[in-house]
């Protein structure tokens, strides 16, 4: 049966005075290679709430539909055969086009990717971001063959997603955290290392652990001077990636340490990392975060909230993220 599509729908709207509102607007037609989707679920991110401060991702001009992954059916088409393969089918999707946070969204069908059985919509909405970019991050500590990894944030999603993919492939993980009762959750996950930033011997212990280790690879989420202090005591060679930026300070690094400690520096961006990929290395990804979706990449949720409720699911969120994902479901009352 012919999904009926209404005129209008329901969405998050990020207006031009940076308000966010919740009202009726427009259901977008998909144009060439492009697919309508109805939403099923969407999560808010870190990212998310990067992109509402204007701090994150490529620039989009107000009024404009936030949500950067989601999952849902494709309803619509446009022309082409990819559109075509996508049709009734549940996907999960990126937000480049227009967000998630919205009843229906239309985005090119390249971005979207099928759903297996096993497969829930909710886990399926939080399958781009988070996943993604942990298989990208153990794609670089693969392609530059370093033994052990130094993670922040460890007690996030993606923290928690990096301990359970590195006890799967063997990579030792220093965890680092900003609470005892952090340390607690990861030591009951497996982790080995953990250690509380606000400890008055942090660094002397990451130091320690960090060259019996020999871990050269620092996944950083949070920036500010915790990157300066990471790069001051790892191991020679050392190279700090980062991925986010919580501390929302300024980093500065020393440059003695590129010279002299033969260390570096760079940044990840999810959507810069799949522009440079070709499509078979997308769907090889792809394919491993959704076999992973259930086990090393899974994601707990902590509650969910309809379109109207979305201020009090950003709240939510921004004061307790490492309770699990919040995920705005359209048809949820």
């Amino acid at each position: 049966m012919k999904e009926s599509i209404p005129i209008n729908m329901q969405a998050v709207v990020i207006e031009e005075n940076g308000n966010l509102t919740v009202g009726q607007v427009p259901v977008p037609k998909p144009g060439d290679g492009q697919v309508l989707i109805k939403i099923a679920a969407a999560p808010i991110n870190p990212s998310d709430l990067g992109f509402l401060q204007g701090s994150y991702g490529f620039p989009k001009s107000a009024p404009i539909v936030p949500g950067l992954e989601g999952s849902g059916t494709v309803v619509a088409i446009g022309s082409g055969i990819l559109p075509k393969l996508w049709l009734g089918k549940r996907v999960v999707c990126a937000g480049r086009l227009g967000g998630t946070w919205a009843e229906y969204m239309v985005t090119s069908a390249a971005t979207c990717f099928p759903i297996p059985k096993k497969i829930s919509f909710e886990q399926g909405a939080m399958s781009f971001v988070n996943p993604l970019t942990v298989i990208a991050l153990f794609d670089i500590a693969k392609e530059e063959r370093h033994k052990a990894i130094i993670s922040t944030a460890s007690s996030s999603a993606v923290g928690r997603m990096i301990l359970r993919l590195g006890l799967k492939e063997g990579i030792p993980v220093i965890n680092i955290v900003r609470r005892e009762e952090q340390a607690d959750i990861l030591f009951s996950l497996g982790a080995k290392y953990v250690l509380v930033n606000s400890d008055p011997d942090f660094l002397e212990r990451i130091q320690q652990i960090a060259n019996e280790l020999n871990a050269t690879l620092i996944l950083d989420a949070v920036a500010g001077d915790m990157t300066q202090q990471l790069l001051n005591v790892a191991p020679f060679g050392s190279h700090a990636v980062v991925y986010g930026f919580l501390s929302g300070e300024k980093t500065t690094i020393d440059a003695r340490l590129f010279v002299k400690e033969d260390k570096s520096a760079s940044g990840f961006f999810l959507v810069n990392w799949m522009a440079k990929k070709k499509t078979i290395d997308l769907v090889r990804n792809m394919r491993k975060a959704m076999r992973l979706l259930d086990s090393e990449l899974a994601t707990s949720v902590q509650k969910r909230f309809p379109l109207s409720g979305v201020n009090s699911a950003i709240e939510l969120y921004k004061n307790n993220m490492t309770a699990g994902k919040v995920l705005l479901v359209p048809g949820l009352i």
